[in-house]
């Protein structure tokens, strides 16, 4: 075969896995969107009708009859003043996302402090998911603190050799399982970065969720950071936007950094709008889901261990939000398929997410428990890993059966 064919031969298969892996996805939002029961209802996957009938609820939280925004006021200003009072901040600033709330705010402080070392975790969000953004963008060098699935240590930022402008601590750290440190641990990790002379920037995209564990109002959680940037999105159901808060010099210096980074958007009051409700409707149910998060992780490990699989892990143990990663022995594409299969031939949906390959015959997936997951006893969790774990030996052997069989 020639290098030309040996290439296209390749390109096939790559299409080929391509397009499986797409029909898988069309596959699981299809089960998920006609099952009768879930943990969480996934807004963002609904239709069009069913997201703008998040705005039904606009009118309880601002007057309908007050002039649209333009370029940031009115409905935004009002979410912008809203935030920064819950996260007892001196003001705070909308933008479009996150990815670029958390460049403009690590790069005015790098502008204040002289030094464009940021410390993180080798685990946070602007390392795994912002294509290099830090160092590509913003002129800033990331400087890990570990990679260990774990939340670092005071020690850690004492120990690192090298100076650095400031400590970036994400809360909760989500690659790492939605881990938090205590609240004893946070204050040291902030003790520290002020004895380095830095200051502290969380990212706090799922800090609405982080009270029960932390122990502490969202106030006194923001307060120990010097800047916190939130999303509206991830846990509020808002269409989608984030917020940096902090002193009002450094927000009206970000607001300028806004501007030059393309996110000074004409219009964004159904955004505004959506967080808003969030903030009133969504925000104070959390420390409810999070408890019952503990109920659905505690059955589910209970589950597996009756169903007589090898090994399975629920992490954190006991979660420290409302979502938490689910680990079992198995192969990615078997996993995959008893969880469609579960949730096409009986309606109920244990596993909505995607499964990630961690290792040979070893994945994991998201779970998340919201207002729908409230209705989930700890035995209707358990009987649903029961359906599932038959369904995932039959599904293995299914493939076992296949892979023996000769080929025509």
């Amino acid at each position: 075969m020639s290098d030309a064919a040996d290439q296209d031969k390749r390109t096939d298969e790559q299409t080929t896995d391509g397009e499986r892996l797409l029909e898988r996805r069309e596959r699981r939002i299809r089960a998920y969107r006609s099952a009768d029961r879930v943990l969480a209802h996934l807004d963002f996957l609904g239709t069009l009708r069913e997201r703008l009938a998040a705005l039904d609820t606009a009118a309880d939280v601002y007057d309908l009859d007050d002039r649209s925004d333009l370029y940031g006021n009115g409905v935004v200003e009002a979410l912008e003043e809203r935030t920064a009072a819950l996260l007892g901040k001196e003001a705070a600033a909308f933008f479009p996302t996150g990815t670029m709330a958390q460049q403009v705010a690590l790069r005015c402080w790098a502008g204040r402090t002289g030094n464009p070392a940021v410390a993180l975790h080798g685990l946070a969000h602007p390392l795994v998911h912002e294509e290099d953004a830090l160092s590509q963008v913003s002129g800033l060098r990331p400087v890990r603190l570990t990679s260990e699935p774990r939340q670092p240590t005071a020690d850690e930022v004492r120990g690192l050799p090298e100076p650095f402008g400031t400590l970036m601590l994400e809360l909760p750290l989500r690659d790492a399982g939605f881990l938090l440190p205590s609240w004893e641990e946070l204050t040291e990790l902030v003790e520290a970065a002020r004895e380095r002379d830095a200051v502290v920037h969380f990212d706090g995209a799922r800090l609405w969720e982080s009270t029960v564990h932390l122990g502490r109002p969202l106030e006194e959680i923001a307060g120990l950071a010097d800047s916190v940037y939130v999303s509206y999105y991830k846990s509020l159901g808002a269409y989608g936007g984030a917020a940096l808060a902090g002193p009002r010099t450094l927000v009206e210096e970000a607001k300028v950094w806004r501007h030059r980074y393309g996110g000074m958007v004409f219009q964004q009051f159904p955004t505004a709008l959506t967080a808003l409700a969030g903030l009133k409707h969504e925000l104070p149910r959390l420390p409810e889901y999070v408890t019952h998060a503990r109920v659905v992780a505690a059955a589910l490990r209970e589950g597996f261990a009756a169903a007589g699989l090898p090994w399975a892990r629920v992490l954190p143990a006991e979660p420290h939000t409302n979502e938490f990663q689910v680990w079992l022995p198995y192969d990615l594409d078997v996993l995959s398929e008893a969880a469609i299969r579960q949730a096409e031939e009986t309606g109920t949906v244990l596993f909505a997410n995607a499964w990630d390959a961690k290792g040979p015959g070893l994945a994991a997936t998201e779970v998340y428990v919201r207002a729908a997951g409230l209705e989930w006893t700890s035995a209707d969790v358990k009987a649903a890993v029961a359906d599932f774990v038959v369904r995932l030996k039959d599904v293995q052997l299914k493939e076992a059966d296949s892979l023996d069989r000769p080929a025509d």
